[in-house]
């Protein structure tokens, strides 16, 4: 009998049967498809049933997940951005709704797979299906959702941190020509917004999240929770070989303003004057993208090198080569990076940008965002203090363990479960909770 067939789950209650929604799940990069398949799996450990939808990219799982694939037109392939499809791929009316929306610069993802995934859910409750426990959306929030509220399915939602973040830096950057279609792009906001206010409950990944998500949205703190994301501690492992003296390493969109490419690049050139420097950045930039023109302006392009597309065992790999691990974001609503570096004892220099100093605590060198000296110098100061990156990496290990492990996420995600359904156990998992009023207290 599998686990998740089990007569009571781990914590003592009655085995969940859990929908866990997931508009595109991209494998090892991206959090929404590394969080979908190890919550997943954990899911299941502990004794429930999770079946996945997801439209492509596809998420890679573990059984004994099951994923029901939600087909789209997949407009934004890494192969093909922005296809125009051929007229025997338009089935419904669906399909010609994501083509129009994609043709007036919009990106209609998020409304269209949550009116695919009701539409499937509601064709099984027809058929005689029952419905799931728990319908868990991964911030798609998308009108679909509202659906399935309206047709008396449990839906819930995460939100991993308010795009509205991403809106305002991608403006800030953009050209005024640029700034039409920003504006045509996060038009999904709008949804969101309407979508947010109608879920019965929320649950977010910081307490800075937390509080932007209340500012932004007008959400009623009392419906929110916040569980934090968590990492493969036993795969993201210190490195058993000599790290690479002078490699920094990073990973972000290297083009997307509020992950702090830039400026550390700028800081790279100031300590390559002084010592050998290498960076490594898990992404990839865009031809005469805002990277690539900044290496060719700093003459990086021997100190720069971009890795895409690697598999989690060389991501590894990379992490634990890093003489310094670097997470220069202008934002960050968590930051999975900054865990899967720190499991692997990499010191780590990190902004003070968003919820990094709570994920980190005192785990990493603290600097200013969009400072280039500050990133110099605290990454200078690792690679001169042999004992402080030792300190650094160990601090990091122990947090993760502490509090990032994805068994941890997973017991606090089902009470959360629990508490939306009103069911109790007799040893209920203690949750890491914080209602706003508390934190006002």
């Amino acid at each position: 009998m599998q686990d998740s067939q089990l007569a009571v789950a781990a914590d003592g209650g009655r085995p969940l049967r859990i929908t866990l929604l997931s508009y595109r799940s991209k494998p090892h990069c991206g959090g929404q498809g590394v969080y979908i398949r190890h919550l997943s799996r954990e899911l299941t450990t502990l004794g429930h049933q999770v079946e996945v939808l997801s439209g492509p990219p596809y998420p890679e799982l573990d059984e004994p997940v099951s994923l029901t694939v939600v087909p789209s037109l997949d407009l934004y392939r890494d192969a093909d951005p922005f296809r125009v499809p051929w007229p025997r791929e338009f089935r419904t009316s669906i399909d010609l709704l994501e083509f129009a929306l994609m043709c007036t610069a919009a990106f209609p993802e998020p409304l269209t797979f949550s009116l695919r995934a009701h539409r499937l859910l509601s064709q099984r409750a027809a058929q005689g299906h029952p419905l799931p426990d728990v319908i868990h959306d991964n911030q798609t929030l998308g009108y679909g959702m509202l659906r399935m509220q309206r047709d008396g399915m449990p839906v819930i939602a995460n939100v991993h941190h308010p795009i509205t973040v991403d809106r305002t830096l991608d403006l800030a950057a953009a050209t005024r020509r640029k700034k039409i279609s920003f504006w045509r792009w996060y038009s999904f906001l709008r949804m969101q917004k309407r979508v947010i206010s109608k879920m019965p409950t929320l649950v977010t990944v910081s307490e800075n999240s937390f509080d932007d998500i209340v500012r932004d949205f007008g959400v009623d703190p009392a419906r929110m929770r916040v569980i934090p994301v968590g990492v493969e501690h036993d795969v993201f492992v210190p490195p058993t070989a000599p790290r690479v003296p002078g490699r920094i390493v990073a990973t972000a969109s290297a083009d997307v303003p509020l992950k702090g490419i830039v400026p550390l690049l700028e800081a790279v050139a100031k300590l390559r004057t002084e010592r050998d420097i290498e960076l490594v950045i898990v992404g990839k930039a865009s031809e005469g993208g805002a990277a690539a023109r900044t290496i060719a302006r700093l003459g990086l392009e021997e100190a720069v090198r971009f890795v895409t597309g690697v598999s989690e065992a060389e991501l590894v790999r990379v992490f634990g080569s890093a003489h310094v691990g670097v997470v220069p974001s202008l934002y960050e609503g968590f930051s999975l990076p900054a865990i899967e570096l720190m499991s692997c004892a990499t010191p780590l220099v990190a902004t003070t940008a968003g919820a990094l100093p709570e994920v980190v605590g005192d785990a990493a060198l603290s600097v200013p965002p969009a400072d280039p000296e500050a990133l110099a110098q605290a990454i200078r100061t690792v690679m001169d203090d042999p004992d402080l990156a030792a300190q650094l990496g160990a601090a990091g290990r122990a947090r993760v363990m502490e509090r990032y492990t994805w068994e941890s996420v997973a017991r606090q995600t089902v009470q959360w479960y629990r508490d939306f359904l009103g069911e109790t156990v007799p040893h209920p998992t203690p949750v890491v909770t914080r209602l706003h009023a508390r934190k006002q207290a």
